[in-house]
């Protein structure tokens, strides 16, 4: 999945409760909607924007739809978290290593 539909999804606090509930284990649709204080039809929207992300899987079983979270779109986000805060970190370091040595050379100098 796309590294931006996960991030999109994850955006909205309804989607990242509804993730966090499903991290839990399996729920009914039903159950999800119940807890928050808005319709089901716009539950079902929150849901459908995390399956697109690859976040969430359903199953349907009868009359139920069954939904459990997939987390491995979010192994795809801590691996690309984890290039970008090293490689900003390198740099960073590098940078304020260059700033103390132009403030040790500029002690130096009468």
């Amino acid at each position: 999945m796309s590294l931006d539909h996960t991030l999109s999804a994850l955006a909205d606090p309804t989607r990242r409760a509804i993730f966090q509930r499903l991290s839990g284990g399996e729920a009914r649709v039903t159950d999800i909607a119940g807890r928050f204080p808005i319709s089901l039809n716009s539950v079902s929207k929150h849901i459908r924007v995390l399956e697109r992300a690859g976040l969430v899987r359903r199953r349907v079983a009868g009359r139920e739809h069954l939904l459990t979270a997939d987390r491995r779109p979010l192994d795809e986000l801590a691996v690309w978290v984890e290039q970008t805060r090293a490689f900003w970190s390198d740099r960073l370091d590098a940078l304020a290593a260059l700033l103390a040595q132009e403030d040790h050379d500029c002690k130096e100098q009468p």
